[in-house]
C-alpha cells in the first residue's frame, strides 16, 4: 500500500474475527481495509471447532461448502474419565446438527481456515506488516500510525486485534492480561503410530482428570489424516516470556501418564508438543467509544474450554456488520450500541463458562450455543 491516506473503516487484525468482520462489511457495501502486524499469513495454530453458529456466517460469505470439505464432520463429542474411559456425556453432531441446528459442525486446523477467509478478500486492501503504534481520536476520524511510517485516517476502527489489543488499551488504558492458572498443551500427532496400536480413537473426544485437568482431541481434516489434541492442566505460574515454549512427550506422560489405554497411546504418538499459558480478562463494560469499537479476544478473551473463543469473534464480526448495515457509517454510534445490547450477554456467559471449564463435563442441552443464528438474531 502506498497512497491510501484515508479509509472508512479500519479493522486491526487479520485473524479469524477481524478476517470475517472484512468479509461481511465489504459485502454490505463499505470500503474497509484490514491492517496486520504479522510480517505475512502464515499457518499457525492447529486444531478448533467451528460451531453450525458459525457455519451459518459463512455460508452468508460463499465459504460454508469449502470449509466443509476440509474439515472433519464429527458425529459426536464425547466427554470420558481419563482413568476409566467411562462416558460422561455426548453430544449429537453429524447429521443431527445439520438437521437441528441448521448448519454443519467441524473440527477444522486453524491454519487452513485461516488461510480461506484470507484468499477470499480483496487482497489489495488487507495489507501485512503493519503494526500499529499509535491511535489519535480527531473530530471527523482516527489516526492511525504504524511501525512501517505508514499513516492512515480512518472514518472508523475495529479492534479485531487479539488480547493484547493496541485498540482495548487506547479504549481502557494500559493493563497487562491475567495468568489464568492453567496452561494448555497443544500437538498434531502421528496418525501412524495411532493406527498401529489397534485402538480406536473418536474423532471428537474430551478426557477428563481430577481438577477439571483434561485433554480435548480430534481430527482436523474430513479423511482423518490430521489428529490433534489441546490440554487444560492448573499450574502455579507462567514465568516464559514467549507466548509458547518446547514440551515433551516426557511431560506430557508424567502430567497424564498411566491413564486410559486410548490416552497413553495418544501420548505416545507424540512427537511435537508445546505449551501455552491461557491469559484472562474480566468482561468489559466498555466495548465501544467515539470511533472505537472492540470484537473477539479484544473485548471477551476466555479460555479454549468450551471451543467458542475463535467463534465469539466471528459471531461479533457478523452482528456488528449488520448494525452498521442498519445504520450506515454515519451512524456508527447507535451501531456500536446495538451491537453491544445484542452480544454482551451471550459473549459473557459463554466466557464465564469456558473459564469455568465446565461445558460438556456433564449432560446437557448445546442448542442455546449452536441454534443461535448471528444472521437473524435480534438487533439491541
Amino acid at each position: 500500500m502506498t497512497s491510501i491516506e484515508r479509509v472508512d473503516i479500519a479493522v486491526i487484525g487479520a485473524g479469524l474475527g477481524g478476517a470475517a468482520a472484512m468479509a461481511l462489511l465489504d459485502q454490505a457495501g463499505f470500503s474497509v481495509h484490514t491492517f496486520e502486524q504479522a510480517p505475512e499469513f502464515t499457518r499457525l495454530g492447529a486444531g478448533i471447532h467451528i460451531g453450525p453458529n458459525v457455519m451459518k456466517i459463512f455460508r452468508e460469505i460463499g465459504l460454508e461448502d469449502r470449509l466443509a470439505s476440509i474439515g472433519s464432520h464429527p458425529d459426536h463429542w464425547f466427554s470420558r474419565d481419563g482413568n476409566t474411559g467411562e462416558y460422561l456425556s455426548r453430544i449429537r453432531l453429524g447429521d443431527f446438527a445439520l438437521k437441528e441446528y441448521g448448519a454443519p459442525y467441524i473440527t477444522i486446523h486453524r491454519g487452513d481456515m485461516h488461510a480461506v477467509q484470507i484468499e477470499a478478500l480483496p487482497q489489495d486492501r488487507v495489507h501485512f506488516g503493519y503494526k500499529l503504534t499509535d491511535i489519535v481520536e480527531r473530530d471527523g476520524d482516527v489516526l492511525l500510525t504504524f511501525e512501517n511510517g505508514e499513516k492512515i485516517a480512518a472514518g472508523l476502527v475495529i479492534g479485531a486485534d487479539g488480547i493484547n489489543s493496541a485498540i482495548r488499551e487506547k479504549l481502557l488504558g494500559p493493563e497487562k492480561p491475567r495468568f489464568s492458572g492453567w496452561i494448555g498443551h497443544r500437538a498434531l500427532v502421528n496418525v501412524d503410530k495411532l493406527r498401529a496400536s489397534g485402538l480406536e480413537f473418536e474423532a471428537c473426544v474430551k478426557w477428563w482428570w481430577e481438577a477439571s485437568r483434561h485433554i480435548m482431541a480430534y481430527d482436523t481434516k474430513r479423511d482423518g489424516s490430521e489428529y490433534y489434541y489441546v490440554t487444560g492442566v492448573p499450574v502455579d505460574g507462567w514465568e516464559h516470556d514467549a507466548p509458547f515454549v518446547e514440551s515433551s512427550r516426557e511431560e506430557m506422560e508424567a502430567i497424564f501418564g498411566n491413564s486410559h489405554p486410548e490416552v497413553n497411546a495418544l501420548i505416545a504418538a507424540t512427537e511435537e508438543v508445546t505449551k501455552w499459558p491461557f491469559w484472562n480478562r474480566d468482561p468489559l463494560n466498555l466495548w465501544s467509544r467515539g470511533r472505537l469499537c472492540l470484537l473477539g479476544d479484544a473485548c471477551h478473551p476466555m479460555r479454549p474450554h468450551m471451543a467458542q473463543g475463535a467463534c465469539m469473534a466471528i459471531e461479533d464480526a457478523a452482528v456488528l456488520s449488520r448494525c452498521l448495515t442498519e445504520t450506515g457509517e454515519t451512524g456508527y454510534a447507535d451501531a456500536f450500541r446495538m451491537y453491544e445490547a445484542a452480544r454482551r450477554e451471550r459473549a459473557t456467559k459463554v466466557q464465564t463458562i469456558s473459564n469455568a471449564n465446565t461445558w460438556l463435563k456433564e449432560p446437557e442441552d448445546p442448542a442455546w450455543v449452536y441454534a443461535y443464528d448471528p444472521m437473524t438474531v435480534a438487533l439491541g
